[in-house]
């Protein structure tokens, strides 16, 4: 399993970015997929998930209403659309992978909101 995240960079207060998440070595369309961030000096947090066909989604309260998690089954890839960014959005964003009795971390990708 893999999965390697992209996307982050620095992004001004009421900015966009939009992540990604590429996957493989798994059956991607059977498995739901979160994103997850940890800002400096905190606990890693959830973010959104989506089902395995991307007909459900749910997010933190932080975030609702700014971010949209999404995935193409095709390209085997998860999205996180980014909007109304914030300094307190400032993180490294991970997505996971729970699958049987195991979960799957990427790297990450650094966002930077700031003026």
């Amino acid at each position: 399993v893999q999965l390697v995240e992209s996307g982050g960079g620095l992004v001004q207060p009421g900015g966009s970015l939009r992540l990604s998440c590429a996957a493989s070595g798994f059956t991607f369309s059977s498995y739901a997929m979160n994103w997850y961030r940890q800002a400096p000096g905190k606990e890693r947090e959830w973010v959104a998930v989506i089902s395995s066909a991307g007909g459900s989604t749910n997010y933190a309260d932080s975030v609702k209403g700014r971010f949209t998690i999404s995935r193409d089954n095709g390209k085997n890839t998860v999205y996180l659309q980014m909007n109304s960014l914030k300094p307190e959005d400032t993180a490294v964003y991970y997505c996971k992978l729970d699958r049987l009795t195991r979960t799957y971390w990427g790297r990450g990708t650094q966002v930077t909101v700031s003026s």
